[in-house]
């Protein structure tokens, strides 16, 4: 008999007619997925297989606009979802009305896999089964329509004990005397141990079963660093183990993560995924997908578009697409960067909310900004050889690869989103959409006089999930935005001969530390933000709180716009 090892996750619904959607699923062997609901809506698909796994992705049809169904999965006709033993009420599908004018969408990133039941938890509550806890107690209150995972997903390079114990049998039992760190994963078979780890925990699996979600790797996902420099590539790429580690890294990345960001019709229209399923088992087609990818970052996109209703959201590759060499260097290549600014502009008309969703924040505090582009600048060569070299030493050990670190991209950017905001058909908000750096803020940036967009414009950055926030980060971050700081960076732009950028930026809220989630409430013209915080103060048992006793706690909830 066929079981289910992990999902199923609720991935894509249909905005437009608010009849369909994805269901993506792991089984334990070759089977038949089946998803039915009450009122006869259902989808059905085989598996394929990858590496001696096996998936599905089930496009579910005959969905009413407005309503919100229950649903059963199937294999080989046997039912296994819901669970017999769950406690937790049914997954449901909720469709939006049509047309649709509103959007509830709730983002962050940075997720360590949470402790299993029982076990204590070093880094506090988890964000993500803390809202579970909420939306489970109560399936009428308000859920978010979408859940927007910002980056690092897993960590392929800081694994708990337990994987680590794992890793060390799977490769006594493999015998390949892998020369990869015996902390940090090898392969495609080792990365599934991951998301086994991370999806299978109970809490997040009810609310990705019931909660659709887009996601976008960062570098964790792959390994810290991951494509911040052509040196760096070219030191890892040297390595007996990285080829087999970073191929791994992308198949599992297309599988778990990548299907599922992809509509109905985009996926009937993808080669790749068509060969796979063609194929039946298709590791050497993915493999070769995944070699093509690494040698040709224009190989592969990742970025993608999603619109929910009137909102509309641009998720940015910031980590494959990069151009590395140093006089060359920028955020993304020529064709990514043109998509985006061609998606951005896609039928204003059509738009009152514009979300760009990009794992590194594009307004940093002013230190940290300057101190980004002057080590770029050094990189660069314009200081000689002797600082280029320190700035490559630099790079690494602060992570200083953000938006700022690749000034052409920043100002690109900067400008797209200006254009945007002053356009006839401009939309009420254009926000950016972040996490990254184990902290949240709120930035908002003005123009010179006569530049200042329509559209309120604004830098909303929420991690981590789930992951610990160091004292030093949070001393850095808040000396980052106070007036010493500030001129210290003007400092190191006058080092770095950095010419000054067009736009100025404030600190508008934050820092916040924690492991939080921000949610944005669209309704026509109007944004309203809302922070929460995961707090282990609540006692054990009460309504609404996790299985540690934790409960989401309100930080700031603040309205962005009057809606004219």
């Amino acid at each position: 008999m066929a079981g289910l090892r992990l999902g199923p996750l609720l991935r894509y619904v249909d905005w437009g007619s608010g009849t369909s959607a994805t269901v993506w699923v792991e089984t334990d062997t070759a089977c038949t997925v089946e998803l039915l609901c009450p009122d006869g809506a259902g989808g059905s698909a085989p598996t394929f297989g990858v590496a001696g796994h096996h998936y599905a992705l089930v496009v579910v049809t005959g969905l009413t606009p407005g309503t919100t169904t229950p649903y059963e999965v199937l294999l080989d006709g046997e039912r296994v979802w819901p669970l017999a033993d769950s406690p937790l009420p049914p997954s449901t599908l909720r469709t939006p009305p049509v047309p649709a004018t509103d959007a509830v969408v709730a983002f962050g990133s940075c997720r360590w896999a949470a402790p299993a039941a029982g076990r204590s938890d070093p880094v506090g509550p988890d964000v993500l089964d803390t809202l579970s806890a909420r939306l489970a107690a109560d399936p009428e209150a308000e859920r978010p329509d979408v859940l927007l995972l910002l980056g690092d997903q897993v960590y392929a390079d800081e694994t708990s004990a337990g994987t680590r114990a794992w890793i060390a049998r799977h490769r006594r039992a493999a015998g390949t005397g892998s020369a990869a760190p015996p902390d940090q994963v090898a392969d495609y078979e080792e990365y599934t141990r991951l998301y086994d780890e991370s999806w299978g925990d109970p809490g997040l699996r009810w609310l990705l079963a019931t909660v659709p979600s887009c996601m976008i790797f960062d570098d964790h996902d792959v390994i810290d660093d991951w494509n911040t420099s052509a040196a760096w590539v070219a030191e890892m790429r040297a390595t007996p183990w990285w080829h087999e580690r970073i191929v791994g890294a992308l198949m599992s990345y297309w599988v778990y993560q990548h299907l599922g960001n992809l509509s109905p019709a985009e996926l009937a229209e993808d080669e790749v995924y068509a060969a796979v399923l063609a194929a039946g088992d298709g590791t050497e087609v993915l493999r070769a997908f995944a070699e093509r990818a690494e040698a040709d970052p224009a190989a592969a996109r990742w970025s993608y578009r999603r619109d929910f209703g009137r909102t509309r959201l641009l998720m940015v590759d910031t980590r494959a697409a990069r151009v590395l060499e140093e006089r060359r260097r920028a955020m993304l290549d020529a064709e990514e960067a043109a998509w985006l600014r061609t998606q951005a502009f896609d039928d204003l008309g059509g738009v009152d909310h514009l979300l760009v969703g990009t794992s590194l924040p594009w307004l940093l505090p002013p230190m940290v900004h300057f101190a980004e582009g002057w080590h770029a600048a050094l990189c660069r060569g314009e200081r000689g050889p002797r600082w280029a070299r320190f700035g490559e030493w630099l790079r690494r050990r602060a992570d200083l690869e953000h938006w700022p670190a690749f000034p052409s991209s920043f100002a690109r950017l900067t400008d797209t989103v200006a254009e945007v905001g002053r356009h006839a058909h401009a939309p009420a908000t254009v926000c950016v959409l972040s996490g990254d750096v184990h902290h949240a803020y709120v930035a908002e940036p003005f123009w010179p006089a006569g530049q200042q967009p329509r559209s309120r414009v604004l830098q909303f950055t929420c991690s981590p999930l789930h992951n610990s926030v160091p004292a030093t980060m949070r001393a850095g971050f808040l000396l980052g935005w106070s007036r010493p700081a500030k001129l210290f960076g003007h400092l190191l732009a006058r080092h770095g001969r950095l010419v000054r950028p067009t736009v100025r930026w404030e600190r508008a809220g934050g820092p916040w530390f924690g492991n939080q989630l921000m949610t944005l409430t669209l309704r026509g013209r109007t944004a309203r933000l809302r922070l929460e915080r995961a707090s282990a103060g609540a006692k054990r048992g009460r309504r609404g709180a996790d299985r540690s006793g934790a409960r989401l706690e309100g930080v700031l909830d603040r309205a962005l716009t009057d809606g004219s």
